[in-house]
């Protein structure tokens, strides 16, 4: 007599020790899908700063008055007669 269910138990141990293993099973997958999924998200929000940085670099090449505005900004210098007006930063820690 042959033992038929010697490999449907086989294969079920191996799916219960795939659920169950935490380094190596389903949770890991589960986690490294996880994690994927917040790195794609994170390489979107930096491709998306890479351009806006790229289209910047453009404009002090090309535009005189955006680079005098930006170095007026670094420096926090004014024309004679201008009046600078500050509003607070929510992106600067107290």
């Amino acid at each position: 007599m042959r033992a038929y269910w010697l490999v449907p138990a086989v294969v079920a141990a191996g799916f219960i020790v795939a659920f169950i293993d935490q380094e190596s099973g389903v949770p890991a997958w589960l986690r490294a899908s996880g994690d994927l999924r917040v790195s794609q998200g994170r390489v979107g929000v930096l491709r998306a700063e890479t351009e806006k940085l790229r289209t910047e670099i453009r404009s002090l090449e090309t535009d005189p008055f955006a680079l005098e505005r930006a170095i007026r900004e670094e420096l926090e210098l004014a024309r004679k007669g201008e009046v600078i007006v500050r509003f607070p930063r929510d992106d600067y820690p107290d």
